[in-house]
């Protein structure tokens, strides 16, 4: 287990930003994650863990306390039973379920970050929600101090969600299961509109998981979402912001202010969210209130590619990205009524 004393943190997130940490552990096993969380625990200090740092915001004065970042290995494949460790990268696990010819999470490719954040966040992309495949997620459990093993209906997954995330300071993932499906080489049913056009199919069809898998990765990279250490587009976090979601009286509302706002014949894009829920697009909201692709003049600017990636231009703070996150924030409450979401995780900071 290596340590590190005031230790750096912006090379280990995305972003590249953010303070040192007072103390750095890195863990290659389960039972050094579970040592360096109970001397945590045992005597107060503040833990940050740190997996692929992909979904990251870290204040410019760093973390006072111990960072663990999680660097496991374990690619395990039973049939069609996956079972990873948390530190395995997420988007080389996703190449070797293609490669061996399995379906469920190839439209999951190219996420960056690592395989424990999966159930955290409920990653999801391009129609795939890594909880319509995960089993269970073996845990320890600071509370309880011992591994646990939850199951996929305890897991209390939604949107962008879950018990882990609910409970951040109480679980440490330290292996995730998947079923995966058998189909002969072939991919799931295709969900998302953009997927079936590139590849000049209907929704709902199948094709090569491997075809499926290229597809995705080519339209992440046009948009920015496929890490390049030479293009600042991908110095983010992907996403800044979720998808709103919506009440009824709250979507009426909304498409009262839209209409206002941009005219009587523009529909806003708008999806069922179950009971009696709506979700709308971040990204529209965000264009249509005036902050396109580029937007700013400082060092943290919208993505020149996605409206929905914010990014370090190579010199910002984090206190820069933080800015540009509240005048975007607040220009889409004034001009919309709705108020976004930041989806990273900030640590030492705030919107």
């Amino acid at each position: 287990m290596q340590e590190l004393h005031d230790a750096p943190l912006a090379p280990l997130t995305t972003f590249r930003l953010g303070g040192p940490a007072t103390r750095l552990v890195t863990a290659t096993t389960d039972d050094e994650v579970i040592a360096a969380v109970r001397a945590a625990d045992d005597t107060g200090t503040p833990l940050l863990i740190i997996g692929g740092g992909s979904n990251l915001v870290i204040g410019d004065k760093g973390f006072d306390g111990t960072a663990l970042r999680i660097a496991t290995r374990g690619f395990a494949l039973d049939g069609t039973t996956l079972t990873l460790a948390a530190g395995e990268n997420w988007s080389d696990a996703v190449a070797r379920t293609v490669e061996a010819g399995l379906a469920g999470v190839e439209c999951l490719a190219g996420i960056p970050g690592s395989a424990g954040a999966t159930p955290i966040q409920n990653v999801g992309a391009y129609g795939q929600e890594v909880s319509a495949t995960i089993t269970e997620v073996v845990a320890y459990d600071r509370r309880l101090g011992e591994i646990v093993t939850i199951p996929s209906a305890e897991c209390g997954f939604s949107y962008r969600h879950s018990r882990f995330k609910q409970h951040p300071d109480r679980f440490v993932v330290l292996r995730v299961r998947f079923a995966l499906e058998d189909a002969g080489g072939l991919s799931a049913p295709l969900k998302y509109a953009e997927t079936a056009r590139a590849l000049g199919v209907e929704a709902g069809d199948r094709v090569p998981a491997a075809v499926a898998r290229e597809t995705v990765l080519a339209l992440r990279a046009g948009k920015g979402m496929v890490l390049d250490p030479e293009d600042h587009d991908t110095w983010s976090a992907g996403s800044f912001f979720t998808n709103p979601i919506l009440t009824e009286a709250e979507h009426a509302v909304f498409l009262r202010r839209v209409q206002d706002r941009l005219g009587p014949d523009v529909a806003p894009p708008a999806f069922p969210a179950g009971d009696g829920l709506v979700k709308t697009s971040a990204a529209w909201l965000i264009d249509r209130a005036g902050f396109t692709k580029g937007y700013g003049k400082g060092p943290a600017r919208i993505s020149t590619k996605h409206t929905l990636a914010l990014t370090n231009r190579g010199t910002a703070t984090t206190e820069d990205l933080l800015a540009l996150a509240r005048e975007v924030r607040d220009g889409v409450h004034a001009a919309f009524g709705v108020t976004l979401v930041n989806e990273p995780v900030t640590v030492g900071v705030s919107l």
